[in-house]
């Protein structure tokens, strides 16, 4: 059995996090800047900001009776007795506190005020789980995902690196479709808990629209997403290669994920995280190629 704590941080989803800055780093280059430092700094918050917020869902979700053992998806932690809930609670607060640190660094390029943007992505992370409106309860951690996984990160990174606000047009074009196929990694995770969901009254879209409609969704996602993230390269001819290798491979996953059901769930969840880290590289490659 995997270590419960590398269980609890979801390193299968971490990819999302990392997508956003490499693909916010694609259009800093893209700009003509690049600063090693911010892009390290915007890694590091993001990375640390989604481990906390995966340890915040976990203990909120137990708390508020949400999880149970021996649940399809991955293994919890907190919910199978092997961590304890008030263990949790302060590690939600150390991944906080130790993601606040490399955001302190990026003061230094953009002033005080960025302060605020730290403590929204914060509040973020525990409201999607937590509060008196669980964002993930009511249908509306789809939209977040691609907010905060997709419009902050890469608009933040590129702005950062480039320290211009010409490069927010591109950044908000590929943050959308970042954001997009974030939420596709939801969509999967949620698609195999719909049953769980309903019985406990957690409404996520799937549960609220159904399997169906929301595999449809899951294309169309994955279509528009990919399609966004082609812009940094489409001056060059290398661009065209990109809609057809991802693609193939987003249209590979929409096909078995009506064929699949439970934990055969699991490993689709895996391949759209990697999806989209591998979209976010290709996006690079295409900017950094000669035309």
């Amino acid at each position: 059995m995997q270590n419960p704590w590398i269980e609890a941080m979801r390193l299968r989803t971490l990819p999302v996090s990392v997508a956003g800055v490499i693909a916010g780093t694609a259009c800093a280059i893209f700009y003509g800047g690049f600063d090693r430092i911010p892009a390290v700094c915007c890694l590091l918050f993001a990375l640390g900001a989604q481990i906390a917020s995966n340890f915040a869902n976990e203990y909120f979700d137990f708390r508020n009776g949400l999880d149970r053992r021996g649940r399809d998806g991955f293994r919890r932690g907190v919910a199978e007795g092997d961590i304890s809930p008030r263990a949790m609670l302060r590690a939600t607060i150390v991944a906080l506190a130790l993601a606040a640190l490399p955001g302190l660094v990026l003061i230094a390029y953009a002033g005080w005020w960025l302060i605020a943007v730290g403590v929204l992505v914060g509040i973020f992370a525990l409201a999607y789980s937590a509060g008196p409106y669980p964002l993930s309860h009511h249908g509306l951690g789809d939209v977040a995902v691609v907010v905060f996984f997709g419009l902050v990160p890469v608009g933040f990174t590129a702005w950062l690196q480039t320290g211009t606000t010409a490069v927010l047009p591109l950044a908000c074009a590929v943050g959308a479709g970042v954001g997009l196929l974030a939420a596709n990694v939801l969509i999967v995770n949620n698609y195999r808990d719909a049953d769980d969901d309903r019985a406990v009254g957690k409404r996520t879209t799937v549960v609220i629209f159904g399997r169906p409609a929301m595999r449809k969704v899951y294309g169309l996602f994955s279509a528009a997403g990919i399609t966004l993230m082609c812009a940094p390269a489409a001056e060059g001819h290398y661009w065209s290669l990109m809609p057809l290798l991802l693609g193939f491979a987003a249209w590979r996953a929409f096909r078995n994920m009506g064929r699949m059901k439970g934990s055969e769930l699991n490993g689709l969840l895996r391949q759209t995280a990697i999806l989209l880290l591998g979209a976010s590289l290709l996006t690079l490659v295409g900017v950094l190629l000669p035309g």
